[in-house]
């Protein structure tokens, strides 16, 4: 397994993390590879003092060392990107062509998808000798969105408002053909998921372009932090949610009962009077990229809070609870941060735009945690193809080096 603390790691993380499924997969490979033992949900836990644990749900994670049970300190991401989600008896056939029936996934930027390679790929259910099995699946073959010529919609450099029943199909194939690897399959979570290859850009190199740096950059940055922390102080968590994009209100994602129950279980046996004083002295970053000024757009910033690639870890706020950070939990932050020398800013939405939402909200209903949201500038957030500076991936390393590193003095606000 490759490794996630350096930019090639990461860009083959991004590249082959089709859907969370793929990414929750490579995740426990780089685990395992780091010492993490893997635990199962349905199974009981025989927690020890010094281990490196790691449990699965789906397309979620939870990873944890096991020190003293004084504090958590928590890193929360998310698995899933926006794609298309193909529906039962997806194979659609239409004249000469077979296509794919397929639904939106979250909130895309449509037109990006098209003319672009694709993968099908997800989990599929297969029945094996009387039990059913779920397993990853990467379809061989790229298929593609086409757009209709200029010559046919000349208004399309006007206006462009794309049908997502009708022009979002994928073509498949010619002629009539069932979509190969589904044989035997009793149900499926299959995508069509940009296939686009990590690449290099600017002058110097500077920036890093490909699908899912919303939010796989940050899934990698928790991991890879995560396996380096020695000797902590209280119990160092990263959590990788799924369906954020959707809502995160299912079984794999923040507003399950996923981290609340891996939390409990791990003070089991603790009375519930310390329990809660546990975590009363906790704190949870909800780690989610964040738009950085866009140099065609610069209008669309905040005029004082607005974030650049290159300038390192980004602490959101919004005053409607978009974002879960307040006074409390963005001085811990700060200070923790300054400290370390690392760079960070201040990101706000402009006041008369709408803002996106991250995981911290609905974690916070589920789990009575200090948090914050931090993340990283990008550009084309939501794209089939997005774009950030990748010096700030080695910052957000290192600053969540020093906030796993922390006291659990350093979390408190009295």
């Amino acid at each position: 397994m490759y490794e996630l603390k350096d930019i090639e790691g990461l860009a083959r993380f991004l590249g082959s993390s089709y859907t969370a499924y793929q990414a929750v997969e490579h995740a426990a490979e780089f685990l395992s590879g780091k010492g993490f033992e893997r635990l199962l949900e349905c199974e009981n836990w025989r927690l020890e003092q010094g281990k490196k644990y790691f449990v699965t749900r789906g397309g979620a994670l939870i990873a944890f060392l096991m020190n003293e049970r004084s504090c958590f300190k928590i890193v929360a991401t998310h698995t899933d990107s926006p794609s298309l989600k193909l529906k039962e008896h997806s194979a659609w056939p239409d004249g000469p062509f077979t296509r794919l029936n397929v639904e939106p996934y979250g909130a895309s930027i449509f037109y990006s998808f098209l003319d672009r390679p694709l993968k099908i790929a997800g989990r599929i259910v297969r029945e094996k000798d009387g039990k059913l099995h779920a397993e990853s699946f990467v379809s061989e073959q790229n298929i593609v969105i086409p757009s209709l010529a200029f010559h046919m919609e000349r208004t399309v450099n006007e206006k462009f408002s794309p049908d997502a029943q009708k022009s979002l199909s994928p073509l498949y194939s010619l002629g009539v053909e069932d979509v190969e690897g589904l044989e035997g399959a009793v149900a499926y979570d299959l995508f069509a998921a940009p296939a686009e290859q990590p690449f290099v850009s600017g002058k110097h190199g500077e920036f890093l372009s490909s699908p899912r740096i919303d939010n796989l950059t940050s899934v990698a940055g928790s991991l890879a932090s995560l396996a380096e922390c020695e000797d902590a102080e209280g119990i160092s968590m990263a959590v990788c949610f799924n369906n954020e994009e959707v809502g995160s209100r299912t079984l794999e994602g923040a507003g399950s009962d996923f981290l609340r129950s891996v939390l409990s279980r791990i003070l089991e046996g603790m009375p519930e009077g310390e329990r809660e004083q546990v975590l009363l002295k906790s704190f949870l970053l909800s780690l989610d990229n964040a738009h950085s000024v866009h140099p065609n757009y610069p209008e669309k910033c905040d005029p004082t809070n607005r974030a650049v690639m290159g300038g390192g870890i980004i602490l959101k706020s919004h005053a409607g609870g978009a974002y879960i950070t307040d006074a409390l939990s963005a001085a811990v932050v700060k200070r923790i941060f300054s400290r370390a020398g690392v760079k960070y800013q201040t990101f706000y939405n402009r006041s008369d735009m709408r803002s996106g939402g991250t995981l911290g909200p609905v974690s916070v209903a589920q789990v009575p945690l200090r948090m914050a949201d931090i993340g990283l500038a990008q550009l084309a957030m939501h794209s089939a193809v997005e774009t950030f500076a990748h010096a700030d991936y080695l910052e957000l390393l290192k600053g969540l080096a020093a906030f796993y590193g922390a006291k659990g003095s350093d979390l408190i606000v009295e």
